[in-house]
């Protein structure tokens, strides 16, 4: 008995080499067990021993494993030896991580491997999912299908997701080592496509092969629309390319053949050819726009080439480059060339053809400022010819732009910012009259304020003395003006202005007294002039004459001034009702100044009528730089500015000791009026300046409220020019000398799936403003294509009125100018597919509605259908039906007809 218990270092060497065999064959991680390495048989005593099979009990242990490595125990352990250790050439390149819900049964003599259960398989590339996969190491060939549940419905199909391509099907065989698989009833996603095959080959990891498909967008199982081919080749991130496809819609073919079928699949920058689409514009013709080219240049820039044809001979040609380097630069170039020949509908010329050629500019560009700290480079371009916009088609919100402006700026910072110099050219123009202003180069350089009394190593506090403070603006302005259609380079040379304005403030800031905050300040600005306007009388011709008279001319303006202000609060607490309180804030201010005059060599009258009447201009104005207001002042300037905010107590909230309930409500975010008295003027003269009042609202959370008026104490004479008569007292609160009121707001109704905007609004934070701005601009040109039918009802409302007393050129008399308009857009659903929508403007001082946009809105799940209508002086109709998918955005029926009364 001794004997058999009696352990000898040849049984001790036997067991190590089996715990050794055991832990490389089993190699364990965290996320799984990895069989890498298999050996050929086990021997005891020299024989060898029957297959057998390992399985993983419900810990997850190797009951093999365990079973040998417990004989190591055993005192009847007998001699194990081992016929040979080799590393399989057919081992795997890469870990595999599995699980299995139900079991896993590794097989080791034929290699082969089984997972039970929802399993999962996750190679280097590729995952699997499946009710039962099935390994073979010997053929590297993954075998997956699924079951059936209770009701013999199909249950955990195979579903692979690899290099982002995902497809499930009824059987998945795949070979890991070089990629190839074969697939029974599958469906395959590919980007946004959907395709459903008998069965997909996959040759390669980028290639696959369909046979008897269906390939749509729409991800329902019966697809609303389809197109059905016998044979399809997909390269993944790259192109799908059909045989004779026929299409289908609600599962119906319809018989109509189409050769081949081409599909772009790539994903990112790529060139190709962009396809047009056909249009009939009755004043234009037959029609093919779009038709056009994207190129990829390089990692940095591509261009868009795009144009439109029509039969009448009319064409539009946009060349469109973008470029961007990351933590540099961005920026996008747009230039349009249009040749204009269109049907003439008005009536007015004795010509069938209206012709014009134009074109127009857009140029947008950003530095990043961590490129070269300090330095900044901007653009903003809009520009062309003031035609352009009138004779674009079906497009009312270009067509009534007709006010454009520019800037393009460089900046340069020094010394941790205390000197700023700014270069900037800038434009506008105005399409109504043909006018366009050209500013280049205007030049700003600031220097910040300085104390100059102020030591570079302050101890204790300051002195008053110290915190005086002296800074630095100045701006030179050169501009050339000129009319499109008459346009001569000579005589643009002869309409160039300058002008330099030198500014020199000097402030104090003395410690409160109390609630009062004191500031004096005085104030030097000097202006230069290349020119000056001489009026003159001809009695002739009775006509006022102007003359441009070249030179340096200088004019000057200095003022001191003492500023007292404080703010005032009230709160009248309410203890029942809705309201529980009300919060008054007033914030007035007192200034003494006095301003002399040093006008007077440049101020002059001239007259204006036969009858002898004169009035006074300056020389000076007219300019780039405008000129100072004569006459010298000593007085009072006053202001007062009030704020109105109320508490509401909320509705069911909280009314218990100490707890707030309550939201607060702004009634007036600002209502004020300033003016001036001045003291040192003739007896005869005009004391009070004119009053300002100004008001700033937002009622309820989105009624927004601006308005401003100007009121004039005395009253004028036939001629319009102002007179000590004394309006006030006499039943007049003045004379309203201008003004403007805007008012804007919106409503909409709740969305049906209750989020808010902020969770359904997502930005892209990689735009910049001017990218989101134009982004803005298209959704505002194409309300119909951004519908959203989760919101039943929205609705948009802005009035504008604008007020100004002006000066006639000939300064005889002043006339009134006011304008107003008011513009409704929203939209509401007549049922959950059905939206119906537009807007309108209509202007009160022609009594006339400028424009009316109506479109009819169809939800088709996978497909879009939208009805336009356009009245007014442009007027169109256009019916589009098209798939939402971005990859056959170009696939569309579109019928378009307009024309325009010019």
């Amino acid at each position: 008995m001794a004997s058999n218990r009696k352990v000898t270092a040849k049984n001790i060497l036997s067991g190590l080499i089996v715990i050794l065999l055991i832990i490389i064959t089993y190699q364990i991680d965290a996320k799984g067990k990895h069989f890498e390495v298999f050996f050929k048989s086990l021997t005891q005593d020299g024989d060898t021993t029957k297959p057998t099979a390992a399985k993983l009990d419900s810990t997850g242990n190797d009951t093999a494993h365990k079973r040998l490595a417990d004989t190591t125990h055993n005192d009847s352990l007998k001699r194990v030896t081992i016929d040979s250790l080799t590393i399989s050439k057919d081992s795997l390149d890469a870990p595999i991580e599995y699980k299995a819900e139900d079991s896993a049964v590794l097989i080791i003599p034929t290699k082969q491997f089984y997972l039970y259960g929802k399993a999962h398989v996750k190679d280097k590339d590729a995952n699997l999912d499946a009710g039962t996969i099935k390994y073979n190491q010997a053929t590297s060939l993954i075998t997956a299908y699924g079951g059936l549940d209770t009701g013999h419905n199909p249950l955990d199909l195979p579903k692979i997701v690899q290099n982002g391509s995902e497809s499930t099907s009824d059987t998945i065989k795949y070979n890991i080592k070089n990629g190839r698989a074969l697939t029974k009833n599958t469906y395959y996603k590919e980007g946004e496509m959907f395709i459903y095959a008998q069965a997909v080959k996959k040759i390669n990891q980028n290639t696959e092969f369909a046979y008897r498909s269906r390939f749509t967008t729409c991800n329902l199982d019966t697809p609303h629309y389809a197109f059905i081919t016998r044979k399809m080749k997909i390269v993944n991130d790259k192109i799908a390319v059909t045989g004779p496809t026929m299409p289908s819609f609600e599962g119906v073919p319809i018989p109509i053949i189409i050769p081949f079928g081409i599909f772009p699949l790539e994903r990112g920058r790529h060139s190709g050819f962009l396809p047009p689409q056909f249009t009939n514009n009755y004043s234009l013709g037959l029609g093919l726009e779009g038709l056009g080219y994207y190129k990829v240049l390089n990692d940095n820039w591509d261009i868009t080439t795009r144009a439109n044809i029509y039969t009448y001979g009319g064409w539009n040609l946009d060349i469109k480059p973008d470029y961007y380097k990351r933590y540099a630069y961005r920026g996008t170039l747009d230039l349009s060339i249009q040749k204009t020949k269109s049907l003439n509908t008005s009536g007015l010329s004795p010509e069938e053809f209206t012709q014009s050629s134009s074109f127009f500019i857009t140029w947008n560009h950003s530095t990043d400022q961590r490129a070269r700290p300090g330095t900044t480079f901007s653009a903003s371009v809009r520009a062309g010819s003031t035609k352009f916009n009138k004779y674009l088609p079906d497009n009312a919100f270009r067509n009534y732009d007709n006010q454009l402006a520019s800037s393009i700026t460089y900046g340069k910072t020094w010394d941790q910012g205390k000197y700023i110099l700014n270069i900037a050219a800038n434009h506008n123009q105005n399409n109504n009259l043909g006018l366009i202003n050209i500013q280049a180069p205007t030049v700003t350089f600031t220097a910040s304020t300085i104390y100059p009394f102020q030591k570079k190593d302050q101890v204790g506090p300051q002195k008053w003395y110290q915190k005086l403070g002296i800074s630095y603006s100045g701006t030179a302005l050169n501009q050339l003006s000129f009319y499109d259609s008459i346009f001569n380079f000579h005589k643009l040379l002869d309409t160039a202005m300058w002008g330099f304005d030198h500014r020199i403030p000097i402030t104090l800031t003395l410690p409160a007294l109390g609630p009062f905050l004191a500031s004096p300040s005085i104030s030097y600005e000097e202006r230069w002039f290349g020119q000056e306007i001489l009026k003159t009388w001809d009695s002739k011709r009775d006509t006022l004459l102007s003359k441009i008279k070249r030179g340096f001319f200088m004019e000057r303006q200095a003022s001191f001034a003492f500023a007292v202000n404080t703010r005032l609060f009230g709160t009248f607490k309410f203890k029942h009702g809705a309201v529980a309180a009300i919060r008054h804030e007033v914030k007035p201010f007192i200034s003494l100044s006095y301003q002399p005059d040093f006008t007077g060599a440049y101020n002059d009258s001239v007259q204006v009528d036969a009858l002898g009447h004169k009035a006074g201009y300056s020389k000076l104005n007219g300019g780039v730089i405008g000129a100072f207001s004569p006459g010298r002042f000593g007085g009072i300037t006053f202001g007062i500015d009030n704020l109105l905010e109320m508490k509401v107590r909320s509705k069911g909230g909280d009314t218990t000791a100490g707890s707030d309930s309550t939201k607060k409500v702004r009634l007036i975010d600002g209502f004020g009026v300033t003016g001036g008295y001045n003291l040192i003027a003739p007896g005869d003269s005009l004391n009070w300046s004119p009053l300002t009042f100004n008001l700033r609202s937002t009622l309820f959370g989105n009624v927004n409220i601006t308005g401003s008026a100007t009121v004039d104490p005395y009253g004028v004479d036939s001629f319009g020019n102002r007179v000590n008569n004394f309006l006030w007292g006499k039943g007049s609160l003045g004379r309203f000398t201008g003004g403007n009121f805007a008012l804007s707001t919106s409503f909409k109704s709740k969305a049906k799936d209750g989020k808010s905007d902020q969770d359904r609004i997502q930005a892209d934070q990689t735009l910049t403003p001017d990218e989101q701005q134009r982004q803005l601009d298209y959704v505002r040109q194409n309300p119909s294509e951004f519908v959203d039918f989760n919101i039943p009802w929205t609705l948009q409302l802005s009035l504008a009125i604008n007020f100004a007393r002006l000066r006639t050129l000939d300064l005889r008399n002043y006339y009134t100018q006011v304008s107003s308009n008011v513009n409704v857009n929203g939209d509401f659903s007549l049922s959950p597919k059905w939206k119906l929508g537009g807007g309108t403007y209509f202007d009160f001082r022609t009594l006339k509605i400028q424009t009316v946009n109506v479109f009819l809105t169809r939800e088709m799940h996978c497909w879009q259908m939208a009805i336009n209508l356009q009245l007014g002086t442009y007027k169109s109709f256009s019916i589009v039906l098209n798939p939402k998918s971005g990859i056959l955005r170009d696939l569309k029926i579109n019928r378009t007809r307009s024309f325009a009364t010019y």
